[in-house]
């Protein structure tokens, strides 16, 4: 059986925690593990394989976190542009056998109840080899309004429905419950998981006789892809495929799904409130943070590891603070964070990027910005090179910390040791490398009109970068 992980969305809801370079299923939230480590250490208990969908930055986290955890036996599909569920499961199964196995899973989920998950993935799986596809529905302990609802029968179902107002939701919730005298339960109204499990060649089966439109684009897509290390889908090739969700393409149209309930204390933490509730607390009620002072506070989530938090007489309380942004907010109106996103977006990257960015060589972070300069400290890993690249806007001059660094300007190559320094001119050809055994620490202090990120201009690149 294949995992295909699904690594697509950027987290808005957890800004400024998750942002679109670093979004919240790579950020290590609990115990030193993401969101997707964990879901590829529940998975690989009952898969064999990997495959990850993700765009190019995403992959390099991806591949960075499965070295941490051994995971070799993985594969990559990269994706230039999102086009939602139907596409990217489509693409993933054309790279599989058609009689196998595939679990899709979103990459952001918490599952907490591992012996349970066991049980509805054995369940799933029966019903996947007698050619069925196989949906999960969340049994619901609340009236919730973010998430779309299965309506079921047994594992039969009767109607897929769109997130409801409040009401709809309560009255699914109360249907549940009905018929005290007998305890039966012939229907339930589930919360749609967004995973899913069937026979790859099945899946495209039935996306071809009821989107074909899609299927013949994913075919030519995957047709004229660059397959190596990775599946690279071409930037036209993917505009070219229609968006659309695997739920409106093919499970709300198709005669052969069926739905497996599935009670296994899961989330998919998608706001600070469910956040809050999955993070271990103190006596107080407040999130465990050992840089938090609280002085008669009581239920509040903290999270900051950059400086002390001290709060006074604070009650049901967000406060996320990230260095570069602090966000306070009531508990339960977390939702509309992505109102504040959506601001951001018109005038800042702070919705882009935090202070430290991770690269495929390594991470950099900004130290200070003002019109005129920016420092950075830099880290290249082992072995790892950045682009030969110059800029048009600014001057640099590298300071080595910790580590050897090779560095090329122009013709010249040379090497830079601990407290050496070099000066990259405006327009100068220039990379550096990491040829040593531990990582290059250096600062970098930029000079110029301009210092943002897509003042680069890249000649070659080991990472595939334009």
């Amino acid at each position: 059986m294949t995992n295909i992980i699904l690594c697509g969305g950027s987290g808005t809801r957890l800004w400024p925690i998750s942002r679109t370079l670093m979004p919240k299923q790579f950020v290590k939230l609990f115990d030193d593990m993401s969101l997707f480590q964990m879901t590829v250490e529940r998975n690989a208990k009952v898969c064999q394989k990997q495959c990850v969908v993700s765009n190019t930055e995403q992959y390099f986290l991806a591949l960075d976190q499965l070295e941490e955890l051994g995971k070799e036996n993985s594969s990559y599909l990269l994706e230039p542009v999102g086009r939602n569920t139907a596409p990217a499961i489509a693409l993933a199964c054309l790279a599989c056998e058609s009689e196998e196995i595939v679990f899709v899973t979103p990459s952001d989920h918490l599952i907490k109840d591992e012996a349970a998950y066991a049980k509805v993935l054995q369940e799933a799986e029966a019903l996947a080899r007698e050619d069925y596809l196989v949906t999960f529905g969340i049994t619901p302990d609340f009236a919730e309004t973010g998430f779309g609802y299965i309506e079921a029968d047994g594992c039969d179902v009767k109607a897929f429905h769109e997130k409801p107002d409040k009401a709809t939701a309560e009255k699914y919730l109360s249907a549940n419950y009905r018929n005290p005298e007998s305890g039966t339960r012939d229907t339930l109204y589930l919360w749609n998981s967004g995973m899913f499990m069937f026979k790859a060649g099945l899946f495209l089966e039935e996306l071809k006789k009821y989107a074909p439109d899609i299927y013949e684009a994913s075919q030519k897509a995957f047709n004229c892809a660059q397959k190596g290390e990775q599946i690279r889908i071409g930037y036209e090739e993917m505009l070219a495929i229609p968006e659309e969700s695997i739920d409106y393409a093919v499970m709300e149209k198709s005669n052969i799904v069926k739905v497996v309930p599935a009670d296994i204390a899961w989330s998919d933490v998608g706001s600070f409130d469910a956040l809050y509730e999955e993070l271990p607390k103190d006596e107080k009620g407040n999130t465990l943070n050992e840089n938090h002072i609280g002085i008669d506070s009581h239920n509040n989530l903290i999270y900051g590891t950059a400086r002390k938090i001290a709060t006074v007489d604070l009650e049901d309380t967000i406060v996320v603070d990230t260095g570069d942004a602090l966000l306070i907010s009531k508990k339960g109106s977390s939702q509309k964070v992505k109102q504040v996103v959506k601001t951001l977006q018109k005038n800042s990257q702070l919705h882009h990027i935090h202070r430290t960015a991770h690269r495929p060589w390594g991470t950099y972070t900004i130290l200070e910005e003002t019109p005129g300069y920016k420092i950075k400290r830099i880290v290249v890993k082992p072995g790892k090179r950045l682009s030969l690249q110059k800029h048009y806007h600014r001057n640099e001059h590298w300071i080595v910390v910790s580590g050897t660094a090779t560095v090329t300007v122009g013709e010249e190559t040379k090497i830079i040791r601990p407290n050496e320094s070099t000066y990259i001119k405006m327009g100068e050809v220039h990379r550096l490398s990491n040829e040593g055994v531990i990582p290059v620490v250096l600062i970098e202090a930029q000079v110029g009109e301009y210092t943002g990120e897509d003042d680069i201009v890249r000649i070659e690149d080991d990472f595939e970068r334009s």
